[in-house]
């Protein structure tokens, strides 16, 4: 996964609390501090709030069609991602893939681009760590702590891609792979594609800028862009076109793209996903032609 920033995990509910203080008449410095039950009662009432909204957003969602949550479509959005990401549609032949790409995020590994300078190849090791201790993987974490949100290879060099290879010929790790990608990326995409009102090709457009471009809430992360592309059209949850939102949103995408690498390659954007949407087909449905760096896909 390439990105910059801080990353952001939106499977988790976020609390915002308010405390109010009151000043004294005589002083415009020195807050009164509330008493301690007043301050509890204010947390206690922020997370009654966020667990009622998330509440409602789960019955909202429970009760809209699978979209690319159905095993089918999920399958076929690894595909889309692979060709996008390793020129390949057998996703599945990643698992031990790793290599330094050389754009200043140290190692990309695994199924969706764990990288060793972005923390989410770090956060992937340490809850399979926990799980399984004593892996092929946990001796380098010091090192992965170390190295993250830099390019540095210290401490990982020579042995820690022939340990990841290895570690990917165990199923266990497959699955901590697969699931990692579902709970920071996958799941989290989908679902706020639903509570926006898009359909299945809205839903992947979300899932392929939250990969590339990282859940991050700075102004290049996923966040960001659709922070910007709300302001240039309505979704369709408020009111809005679905085409004119999703045009919108992939134009916010390709202007990003092309800032990080003015010389950077848009496939994914201008011979994908937006012939996708310029053909109307907001299901992502079969059959499937794009173009990827200028080689031709097909899903039939």
């Amino acid at each position: 996964m390439r990105r910059s920033g801080v990353l952001f995990l939106a499977a988790l509910p976020v609390i915002a609390t308010g405390v109010y203080f009151v000043m004294p008449a005589d002083s415009s410095d020195v807050p009164v501090t509330p008493p301690a039950a007043t301050a509890q009662s204010a947390r206690e009432e922020a997370k009654d709030r966020a667990e009622e909204e998330r509440a409602e957003d789960d019955a909202l969602i429970a009760g809209l069609p699978p979209g690319l949550a159905a095993p089918g479509k999920k399958e076929l959005a690894q595909r889309l991602v692979a060709s996008a990401e390793n020129s390949t549609l057998d996703w599945r032949s990643l698992y031990g893939s790793i290599e330094d790409l050389g754009d200043g995020q140290g190692y990309t590994a695994g199924v969706i681009g764990f990288c060793t300078g972005t923390h989410d190849l770090l956060m992937l090791v340490e809850r399979y760590s926990e799980e399984h201790p004593g892996n092929g993987l946990e001796r380098y974490l010091p090192a992965l702590r170390e190295v993250d949100g830099t390019d540095s290879h210290e401490g990982l060099d020579p042995g820690f891609t022939a340990a990841w290879r290895a570690e990917a010929e165990r199923p266990e790790f497959r699955r901590a792979q697969e699931e990692e990608r579902d709970r920071v990326y996958f799941d989290p995409s989908v679902r706020l594609a639903k509570l926006d009102g898009l359909g299945t090709l809205g839903q992947f457009v979300y899932y392929d800028a939250m990969v590339f471009h990282g859940p991050d809430t700075d102004p290049e992360g996923f966040y960001g862009l659709r922070e910007r592309a709300m302001r240039k059209a309505k979704t369709p949850a408020r009111g809005g076109s679905e085409e004119a939102y999703l045009d919108a949103f992939l134009d916010v995408r390709r202007e990003a793209m092309l800032d990080r690498r003015p010389d950077g390659d848009t496939s994914r954007v201008d011979t994908a996903q937006r012939r996708f949407l310029e053909a109307g087909n907001l299901g992502l449905e079969t059959p499937l032609v794009w173009q990827m760096y200028g080689e031709t896909f097909r899903i039939p």
